[in-house]
């Protein structure tokens, strides 16, 4: 996992979640809090509820992204541009700007008077996006869109997710945001959960991710809550999201969001980094599909990924003939079956999803109890 400088904030597995507040000098945002049309109430804003709260990015929007408004040009974008720089004029704390926008013209001006970063919602649908980040060396979010200006992030299928990121490529600098939210009317709240489901899969491209999953309709709806109510299960998922891999959480609730990300970053697996002359580092992989992602990074066999990781399943109620059977079977196939005492009837079945696929097969006798134990097992280790 690479590093990202943004403007001297580094982003990626050896340093602290980075908390995204939010800024909008557009009027048709949805979060009225975070929306400023006077520069120097915005910047008040900025300083004391973003800043000061423990925000070290600010993300400048100058439209709404939402699917039901007409979407500005990049002219429309250029004349908020002016409002955006003069906030930055106005704010006193420290913290790296991002720009907002899906125009490569728009981030250019915008870079060129003071901002660090882009937030590019439309993933690189101008082609001339990654050409004007690499010139300015500026670090730049890659939303998961379709190759469409007007439809930022309306991208179903986690698959087609992937597929959207690469488009394009990747510069040095590249953050991938998977694209949580309602950005098409076909995207539904089983999409967003299986999207958070994976996250550690988009681990496989290398560079740092970004979530923006505050107050999302897939959250909300698991625990029945409304926008104004959704602070907590935000909240959960930002611990979940960083103990996954995220490395920046985008949030209107700085305060109580980086709390709960530094959580999520204390109490996630430990890997082994070690950067000598051959580094040395432990990939968080639970699945072969997570497994698959880091193969192709590197150009090698998908085959191996479900070698690479070891699933571990206790059995309960096993006669002594079937734990015969299946101990003698496991040997053959590459697992392990681990007993308890003599009599026992339960016992720990160890291997990786290769070879309890393997062992369905060559389990010779098994009863009918037996066979439906394994072909449970089958069912869930891929």
């Amino acid at each position: 996992m690479r590093t990202v400088d943004a403007a001297g904030l580094k982003i990626g597995d050896d340093h602290p979640p980075r908390i995204m507040g939010v800024l909008n000098v557009s009027k048709e945002s949805p979060y009225k809090p975070s929306v400023f049309n006077d520069p120097s109430e915005a910047a008040e804003y900025v300083d004391s509820e973003l800043i000061d709260e423990g925000a070290d990015i600010v993300d400048v929007g100058l439209e709404s992204a939402n699917k039901r408004l007409d979407v500005l040009s990049a002219e429309d974008e250029l004349e908020r541009l002016d409002t955006a720089l003069s906030v930055l004029d106005h704010v006193s704390g420290d913290a790296v700007f991002s720009i907002e926008t899906r125009y490569h013209e728009v981030a250019e001006a915008a870079l060129e008077q003071g901002f660090d970063m882009v937030n590019d919602i439309c993933g690189f649908a101008d082609p001339e996006m990654p050409r004007v980040c690499e010139e300015f060396d500026a670090a730049v979010a890659k939303m998961a869109s379709p190759p469409d200006l007007t439809c930022p992030g309306a991208i179903e299928e986690v698959d087609d997710i992937y597929d959207a990121l690469e488009r394009n490529g990747f510069t040095d600098k590249t953050i991938v945001d998977p694209a949580f939210g309602g950005w098409s009317e076909a995207k539904t709240l089983e999409h967003d959960r299986e999207t958070f489901d994976r996250l550690r899969e988009f681990r496989g491209y290398g560079y740092p991710i970004l979530v923006s999953i505050n107050r999302k309709n897939f959250l909300r709806d698991v625990a029945g809550r409304s926008t104004e109510d959704a602070l907590p299960v935000s909240l959960a998922a930002t611990s979940m999201a960083v103990e996954r891999g995220a490395h920046i959480i985008r949030t209107h609730d700085v305060r109580e969001t980086r709390d709960a990300a530094l959580i999520g970053h204390e109490f996630k697996r430990r890997r082994v980094r070690e950067p000598g002359d051959v580094s040395v580092e432990e990939l968080d992989v639970t699945t072969p599909r997570e497994a698959a992602r880091h193969l192709d990074r590197i150009g090698a066999n998908r085959d191996f990924a479900t070698e690479s990781v070891t699933r571990v399943f206790e059995l309960e109620g096993l006669s002594a003939d079937d734990r015969e059977e299946l101990a003698a079977a496991a040997a053959d196939a590459g697992a392990v079956l681990a007993g308890g005492d003599t009599g026992s009837t339960g016992a720990l079945l160890i291997g990786t999803p290769a070879a309890l696929d393997r062992l369905e097969h060559v389990v010779a006798d098994a009863s009918p109890a037996l066979e439906a134990a394994l072909e449970t097992m089958t069912q869930t280790v891929n």
